[in-house]
């Protein structure tokens, strides 16, 4: 089994190798690639990867190279974790917004919506390559935005699914609270990529007791806490929102601490830095302790779990995926990318089915999903006006002065990433 990671000289790679190496009886891989243009990042990255590999008594050869086509041919699965522009094109999408007063992140917001544009033509061209190489291969997208990439990969046709790690993050924080396995933690997980909502907790699987309200009782502190929203706001929702809800709930809250602190790209940057010195040491055989702080959280065993399910029908029965609605949420579109708990198996990911959504979440699906379809169509077609059309649309933008300016600002900073600006 031939794995290819497209962007394996991210600083996260090291732990999605850890989870190959201590899971490889559920994804038996003989053969992992590493690919990246950045080669000396790659090499140094890959040269640690082997020493985990090794350390772990992994068997599978692990091969680097730059060369795409060379990469994906003969994948069973191509997992693409790329960033475009790297972490200062980042750093600009968490810094200009803040001028027009909205928030400055890099999968939300104006920021996001410049994200999408860099990142889906390099996608779709990426894709193309690998379905050329290998039609049967499946493309896992854990690049973000990944509600709007993986949109545009189904879209042109591609065998897509794609991946975040909110989910398994709450599954994994919920059965230390409630002192069970994890895998006797299954969520009523609905939403778009970065706008969740936990309806339910259920123990066992999809028909199991919920016991979100309990663990709200219990519980509701510690999880706000976590979330950084008020006790009272959960108990009124009586559900838990994804923090990415955060910038909805309490936007201008969010606006006045990032006019006050070093963005968060700032912050990776430094820490890259560091991790890039500590895998130069040829002792080093482990994922260091500093990449738990890096973000993405149980990556790795949500990236093992899902192509194991796609490759060989293996792992979790059911998975929080992104992928085609098809009518599971009759009040959007067929063809709308949504994140919920799916049947996944060598055929793709089947939706189940999901009660009644409350207006409240529904009402801001619908308007995010819209700007999504309108951010895809500017990402794929171009177009000043196409941009303040999406930039519109968004709730966290949604004036016709702001739309405007953040256009502006939008292109000047991306212009060297945009054909057709």
């Amino acid at each position: 089994m031939k794995l290819t990671v497209v962007g394996g000289g991210s600083t996260y790679t090291p732990e999605l190798v850890d989870g190959f190496a201590r899971l490889r009886d559920t994804l038996p891989l003989t053969e992992l690639v590493l690919t990246d243009p950045a080669a000396d990042r790659l090499e140094l990255i890959g040269a640690l990867a082997r020493r985990i590999f090794a350390k772990q008594g992994h068997p599978a050869r692990i091969v680097t190279t730059a060369d795409l086509d060379r990469a994906v041919d003969g994948a069973d699965a191509v997992l693409l974790q790329l960033r475009v522009g790297g972490q200062a094109a980042r750093r600009q999408d968490e810094t200009w917004p803040l001028e027009c007063g909205c928030v400055g992140q890099e999968t939300t917001g104006a920021g996001g919506l410049a994200k999408a544009l860099r990142t889906v033509p390099v996608v779709l061209g990426i894709a193309d390559r690998v379905r050329r190489a290998n039609p049967g291969a499946w493309i896992i997208d854990f690049t973000n935005p990944v509600g709007i990439v993986t949109r545009a990969l189904l879209q042109a046709g591609h065998r897509a699914v794609g991946l975040c790690n909110v989910a398994i993050g709450f599954q994994r924080k919920f059965a230390a609270l409630l002192d069970v396995a994890p895998t006797e933690i299954h969520l009523d997980h609905v939403g778009l990529n970065h706008l969740t909502w936990e309806t339910g907790v259920r123990l066992g699987g999809p028909e199991g007791e919920d016991v979100l309200p309990g663990l709200l009782a219990r519980h509701g502190e510690t999880i706000a806490t976590d979330l950084h929203l008020p006790r009272t706001l959960l108990d009124r929702l009586g559900v838990v929102p994804s923090y990415y809800l955060r910038y909805f709930y309490a936007h201008d809250e969010v606006v006045r601490e990032l006019r006050t602190k070093p963005s968060r790209a700032a912050e990776v940057a430094e820490m890259e830095q560091q991790l890039l010195t500590l895998y130069a040491d040829p002792a080093l055989d482990e994922k260091p302790e500093l990449l738990s702080r890096r973000g993405g959280a149980y990556y790795s065993e949500a990236a093992v779990d899902l192509t194991a399910a796609l490759l060989t029908g293996a792992g979790s029965p059911y998975q929080v995926v992104n992928t085609l609605n098809d009518g599971t949420l009759p009040f959007l579109p067929d063809d709308a990318v949504i994140e919920v708990q799916a049947a996944v198996d060598r055929k793709g990911a089947t939706p189940l089915p999901v009660p009644a959504v409350d207006p409240l979440h529904a009402g801001l699906m619908a308007a995010v999903t819209a700007y999504e379809d309108l951010a895809l169509q500017a990402a794929l077609h171009g177009g000043r006006e196409r941009v303040f059309r999406a930039l519109l649309s968004h709730p966290l933008v949604g004036q016709y002065a702001y739309a405007e300016e953040l256009t502006t600002l939008l292109l000047a900073h991306n212009r060297e990433h945009l054909a057709w600006a």
